[in-house]
C-alpha cells in the first residue's frame, strides 16, 4: 500500500522530504553561478587519498590512471587527521561551578559510566573524524535492551535532520536510512518527537522526486511489539545530536578539506606531469645524423643501428655520420611547483608545515610552538562546537534513564585535553606557580592533564598518605610523663663535684 507524502508534517512527508535531501547530498551540484559543490562522496575519496584523475595532455587516461595510483600523494589527510589526534574528550562537569557537592560529583561520575559503557574513548574519534571530513556528523542516544543508554556514531551519508523553522539548536524530525544486508532491503527509520516510524522498501536504490503525492515501494515496517509501523518515542526529542563542523562556513556544515580540495588537484597534476617528464624526457635521448638505416628483409621495415645498453659502444665505418644526444627534461620546476602547493594548503588549512615536509632539523622548541599556533586555535575553536553538542548528547542519555535533574541542566561542560604540546618540565613549572598564586589542587591536576578518574584516585591516594604521615609523626614523638616520675628521674641522677659527706647529708 503507497504512503502517502501530500501531507505536511506527516511521516511520508518526512520521509519523502528527508529522504530527498539525504540523498541529494551524496553527489555534486552545480550552483547557479557554475561552480561545483563536492558532495559527500567527493569529500570521502579525497579524505580516503582517491582524488579524480587529472587530465594530462599526450597522455592515455589509461597510462595515466597506472601513474596516479603512484603519483598521488595524500595532503588532505594530514588536513584531517592533524586536528582530530588532538581532540579527546577526558571527561564532564555537572552542577554549578561553585557546587563540590556529591550529587555534581556523582554526575561526573554518571556521565563518565555512560562514556565508558559506550566505549566513546574510540568512538568519539570517529564522530570528530567524520564532521571534519563529511561536514557534520551525529551521534544517535537510544535506550538499550537493558535500559541503559546506547550512543552510537551516525553519519550524513544515511541521516538527515530537519530543524524546527527560526530555531537552529531543535529538531522537528530526522530520518535514518540504510540497507539491511541480511535481507537486502532497503530500511528507513523516522524520528519526531512524538513517534518513531519504520519503513522498508526492497529496491536497493531508492529515489524520491520532492513532489510526489504518494510513495510507492515503500510499506510500514511493524515490530514484533508494533501495529501500525510506529511506537511512541519516550523522550519526547529527536534523539539525535549534529556536530556540525566550522558552521559559520556553511549553515549545514563545511568539510575541514573543502578549500584545499583544488590545491590537492594542483599537486596531483604537477606530480603526475613529473612522471611523465621522468618517465619520456628524464633520460637524455640519443640521435645520428649521415647514417644509412637498412631494412629487414622479412618485414621490410627499417632495422634498430644500434641498442641503447650501459655496456654497448656505438661505431660506424662511415666518417661522415656523427652522433649526438639532446639535453634531459629539467625535473626542477615540477618539484617545486609542488613544494609551492603544499605551502599553501598549509597556509590555508593552517597545519604546521613540519606535518606536511616532515624535515626538523635545528629548530628550537619556541618555534615549533609557534608553527602550531593556528592548529591549536583551530582545534579549540572545534572544541567549543562539539562540546555543545556532547553535552547535549549527555542530557539524552541522562533522559534515557530518567533522571530528569541532569537531562535538564544547563551547566554542563565538557572537558576537553589541551591541544597543545607541552613538556611535562613546563607543566610542573605551572602548576608550582599555580599553587602559589592560590589555584586549588584539583585545578592544577586538570592542566597537568589527568583525567578525572585520574585525579579521584589520587584524591584518595593523598588522603591515605596525608593519614599514614600523621600516625608515623605521632609515633616518633616523645612520649610526655608525670612530674612525679620527673622528680624521681632527677632524685637518681649522680651529683658530681660532691664529696661523700654531702652525699650523706
Amino acid at each position: 500500500m503507497p504512503i502517502r507524502a501530500d501531507k505536511v508534517e506527516s511521516p511520508g512527508w518526512w520521509l519523502q522530504r528527508l529522504g530527498k535531501k539525504l540523498l541529494d547530498e551524496r553527489d555534486d551540484r552545480t550552483d547557479s553561478d557554475g561552480e561545483t559543490e563536492p558532495g559527500l562522496n567527493t569529500l570521502r575519496r579525497y579524505a580516503e587519498g582517491r582524488p579524480c584523475l587529472p587530465h594530462v595532455l599526450g597522455v592515455d587516461p589509461r597510462e595515466a590512471k597506472e601513474w596516479m595510483r603512484d603519483a598521488r600523494t595524500n595532503w588532505t589527510g594530514t588536513v584531517l587527521d592533524s586536528p582530530v589526534e588532538r581532540m579527546h574528550v577526558d571527561g564532564f562537569r555537572f552542577g554549578e561551578p561553585d557546587d563540590d557537592s556529591d550529587d555534581a560529583r556523582a554526575a561526573d561520575k554518571d556521565a563518565n559510566r555512560i562514556w565508558q559503557e559506550n566505549s566513546l574513548d574510540a568512538d568519539a574519534d570517529l564522530i570528530h573524524y567524520g564532521a571534519l571530513s563529511q561536514r557534520r556528523a551525529f551521534a544517535l542516544v537510544e535506550r538499550g535492551d537493558e535500559g541503559r543508554p546506547v550512543i552510537t556514531h551516525e553519519t550524513p551519508r544515511q541521516v538527515a535532520v530537519e530543524h524546527v523553522q527560526g530555531s537552529r539548536r531543535k529538531l522537528a524530525a530526522g530520518l535514518k536510512m540504510w540497507r539491511d544486508d541480511w535481507t537486502g532491503n532497503t530500511r528507513a527509520t523516522l524520528w519526531t518527537p512524538d513517534r518513531i516510524f519504520d519503513f522498508m522498501t526492497k529496491t536497493n536504490t531508492p529515489t524520491f522526486s520532492g513532489r510526489a503525492a504518494e510513495l510507492r515501494g515503500w510499506d510500514a515496517f511493524a515490530l514484533p511489539s508494533q501495529e501500525d509501523g510506529s511506537r511512541p518515542n519516550e523522550l519526547k526529542l529527536v534523539p539525535l545530536v549534529p556536530f556540525i563542523n566550522r558552521r559559520n562556513r556553511r549553515e549545514s556544515g563545511f568539510a575541514e578539506h573543502e578549500d584545499v580540495l583544488s590545491i590537492q588537484n594542483r599537486i596531483n597534476f604537477a606530480l603526475i606531469n613529473l612522471m611523465a617528464a621522468m618517465k619520456y624526457g628524464a633520460f637524455r635521448q640519443r640521435w645520428a645524423a649521415g647514417l644509412e638505416i637498412g631494412e629487414d628483409p622479412l618485414t621490410g621495415k627499417p632495422m634498430e643501428p644500434f641498442k641503447l645498453d650501459i655496456k654497448r659502444l656505438w661505431t660506424t665505418e662511415d666518417p661522415e655520420v656523427k652522433f649526438g644526444e639532446f639535453g634531459a627534461t629539467d625535473l626542477r620546476p615540477y618539484v617545486a611547483a609542488v613544494e609551492s602547493a603544499v605551502q599553501d594548503l598549509a597556509a590555508i588549512s593552517r597545519t604546521p608545515p613540519h606535518y606536511l615536509i616532515g624535515a626538523v632539523v635545528n629548530v628550537s622548541g619556541d618555534a615549533l610552538k609557534a608553527a602550531e599556533t593556528g592548529l591549536v586555535s583551530k582545534v579549540r575553536d572545534r572544541q567549543r562546537n562539539f562540546g555543545e553538542s556532547w553535552e547535549q548528547t549527555m542530557r539524552l542519555a541522562f533522559r534515557v534513564l530518567g533522571e530528569e535533574a541532569k537531562a535538564t541542566t544547563y551547566t554542563a561542560e565538557t572537558i576537553w585535553r589541551d591541544p597543545e604540546s607541552r613538556s611535562i618540565s613546563e607543566m610542573a613549572d605551572a602548576a608550582v606557580k599555580k599553587q602559589a598564586a592560590g589555584v586549588p589542587w584539583r585545578q592544577r591536576m586538570e592542566d597537568m592533564l589527568y583525567t578525572p578518574t585520574q585525579i579521584s584516585r589520587m584524591e584518595i591516594d593523598r588522603a591515605a598518605d596525608a593519614l599514614n604521615a600523621q600516625a608515623a609523626t605521632e609515633a616518633a614523638a616523645p612520649q610526655p610523663t608525670s612530674l612525679d616520675d620527673a622528680r624521681a628521674k632527677r632524685d637518681q641522677r649522680p651529683v658530681i663535684g660532691r664529696g661523700a659527706d654531702a652525699d650523706a647529708a
